[in-house]
């Protein structure tokens, strides 16, 4: 196809998107703000159609507009797709892809899906059993590494080796930071945030962390769920990506390792030994650990989806109805995956952290302003003071079930994020990476959990929302604690919609990541991924997440995904040891200085007169 030909079919498919954005958006924004006016015209299935015709052509627009700056450039080169012809991708497939790393990943989804449809008590008992042992046993252990993340994390920020240029002092970033920024929190956080940003601290305050020994429901129990909200969702939890990406970073820019999760062990093997067995299974596992973590959130949060629409506008549950959702949004991220990252994932990250933006803000208008400043400055000082304390807590099954439970989900999702993370960075000093990677985006999750999580709490103590028994009443599901809250506030309706609209755009910017990532990882060395790669990875992910919603395990699944997160809470530990052995080799000699060292340097000499005569004296 030439160039013009696919420009004119671009076109007419941005023309295409348009309209059906414009007709939909029209149907929905009436249905949804104005329910009277349509009231019984259209049933509950065909609003969830129209919904996300609207959706779905919204960001299918933004994905297929052209890109007019640099072509990939820089280290986005790293993260091209391929372009061709539809015959000679399907024939370049196979031979593209390592069948090991290909094969493998889908032969344990399909060995899993089988036994769960088969022996669903018993495989269900299985690896229940089997995560809470692994939690239970290594609990100590990822408490340690997530620690030892965060101390590694501020060495590199603080120290003289944060100012390594990753790709050589001549290297210039591809990316603008705001869109550096996008990019790695809208794809390292998926749309859990949304769903726990109010249910979190509201569990908390109900069963309060054994740490703070504060009563069920008091104003001890307050300050104890908004400190834990921070601590699962903070500086610990992004520096699980930071220990995986930065050694990523650095071997794949500073010594010519491929883009992948096995160059971690670059100092141990040596490049040319990447493609070993241990290589191999390196980037195996991790293949599995991003179609694990992806599908199954796809597959959860589709249920959470619609059983929070279910329950605010009691739309009838179908049976077509997640099968609808998850093949909508699976059309838009690998739609968006494939058009590349300049222009689909770009975008849509972009959108995603304004829509972010502007729900918080929202939010913090109309909510409790008082009572989340004064709860909120009082957490986030209990953070900073109980941090180490909470870090090394380990005592009770409280721990295991949340803190450690959460340790090695972060964990998990490293090897994607991670991942996305080294491909984006060169360009950025190590100390950027950092500074972006754990520190701006822990900043932007805690406040989303001060207003979000302390807006639930005051709703919840006032008496002016329920939102603990409407999660009880939906059996424990997070998914339905946001909307009676929401429902509570002036612009509720507003707020409602910009809450849906979050959930749809954080999960397609995860998963339209995850699937080029994945594709990445399963080409052999040397081999740029192509359309046919990324659309084959987005559609086993949409077929992972559907059999979660159509075989059931969906949370046995999440199980075994999470087991993955030990292996590379190890893995991570010897990523850094390898990056410290490597960085004190390559650059000793280099000169670079500290940040301690650059602000000291930059204060004004104070002038002395030591050098000058005293003035007389009388004696």
């Amino acid at each position: 196809m030439s160039t013009a030909d696919a420009g004119a079919g671009r076109a007419t498919a941005a023309g295409t998107f348009l309209s059906v954005f414009v007709g939909s958006g029209a149907v929905v924004l009436v249905g949804f703000f104005f329910p009277a006016l349509v009231d019984g015209a259209l049933g509950g299935q065909t609003w969830l159609v129209v919904a996300l015709l609207f959706f779905g052509s919204g960001l299918g627009y933004l994905a297929v507009l052209p890109h007019r700056g640099t072509a990939d450039s820089s280290g986005s080169t790293l993260l091209a797709v391929r372009r061709g012809s539809v015959r000679s991708v399907l024939a370049d497939i196979a031979a593209a892809h390592d069948p090991v790393i290909l094969g493998l990943p889908i032969v344990v989804f399909t060995a899993y899906f089988g036994l769960q449809l088969t022996f669903p008590a018993g495989t269900t008992a299985t690896i229940d059993g089997l995560t809470t042992g692994v939690l239970r046993g290594m609990g100590p252990v990822l408490l340690g590494v997530a620690l030892l993340a965060v101390a590694y994390c501020g060495a590199l920020l603080l120290g003289p080796w944060g100012d390594i240029r990753l790709g050589g002092e001549d290297a210039t970033p591809a990316y603008t930071y705001p869109t550096y920024f996008s990019l790695i929190f809208t794809a390292g956080i998926a749309a859990g945030i949304v769903f726990w940003g109010p249910a979190e601290a509201l569990f908390h305050y109900q069963q309060p962390p054994p740490y703070f020994d504060a009563a069920p429901g008091s104003a001890g129990a307050v300050n104890a769920a908004l400190v834990y909200s921070l601590f699962h969702w903070g500086v610990s939890a992004w520096s699980a990506y930071a220990a995986i990406g930065v050694p990523i970073a650095y071997f794949v820019f500073q010594r010519g390792a491929p883009l992948r999760v096995s160059s971690i062990l670059t100092p141990f093997l040596g490049i040319e030994g990447l493609d070993s067995p241990w290589g191999r299974l390196v980037d195996t596992l991790a293949v599995f650990a991003t179609i694990g973590g992806i599908a199954t959130s796809l597959g959860l949060i589709s249920q959470q989806f619609l059983a929070g629409v279910a329950f605010q506008w009691g739309v009838p549950p179908s049976d077509a109805g997640p099968v609808l959702l998850v093949g909508g949004l699976a059309a838009v991220f690998v739609l968006s995956a494939v058009s590349g990252l300049h222009r689909g994932i770009r975008r849509i990250s972009g959108l995603t952290l304004v829509l972010f933006g502007l729900f918080a803000l929202l939010l913090l208008a109309v909510g409790p302003r008082g009572f989340v400043a004064d709860r909120g400055t009082e957490a986030l000082g209990g953070y900073v003071l109980h941090f180490l304390p909470m870090s090394l807590f380990s005592s009770g099954s409280w721990v295991t079930e949340w803190t450690v439970w959460n340790w090695a989900w972060w964990f998990s999702w490293a090897p994607f994020a991670g991942t996305f993370i080294a491909a984006l960075s060169r360009g950025r000093r190590i100390r950027t990476v950092v500074f972006t990677s754990v520190v701006a985006t822990s900043a932007a999750t805690g406040v989303w959990f001060l207003i979000f999580g302390g807006t639930a709490l005051s709703l919840q103590r006032g008496g002016a929302a329920d939102a603990l028994a409407a999660v009880t009443q939906r059996g424990g599901s997070e998914a339905v604690a946001g909307f009676p809250l929401l429902s509570a506030l002036p612009l509720g309706d507003l707020l409602l919609f910009l809450f849906l609209s979050l959930i749809v755009v954080f999960m397609v910017t995860s998963a339209d990541t995850s699937t080029l990532i994945a594709a990445i990882l399963a080409s052999r060395r040397g081999v740029t991924p192509s359309r046919g790669s990324i659309v084959l990875w987005g559609t086993f992910q949409a077929v992972v997440a559907l059999s979660v919603l159509l075989v059931g395990g969906g949370e046995t699944l999440q199980a075994l995904a999470v087991l993955t997160g030990a292996p590379f809470a190890v893995l991570a530990v010897l990523a850094l040891i390898g990056l410290s052995l490597a960085l004190y080799r390559d650059e000793r000699d280099r000169g670079h200085t500290s940040i301690v060292r650059q602000v000291l340097d930059r204060i004004p000499a104070i002038q002395t007169h030591h050098d000058l005569d005293p003035p007389d004296r009388e004696s």
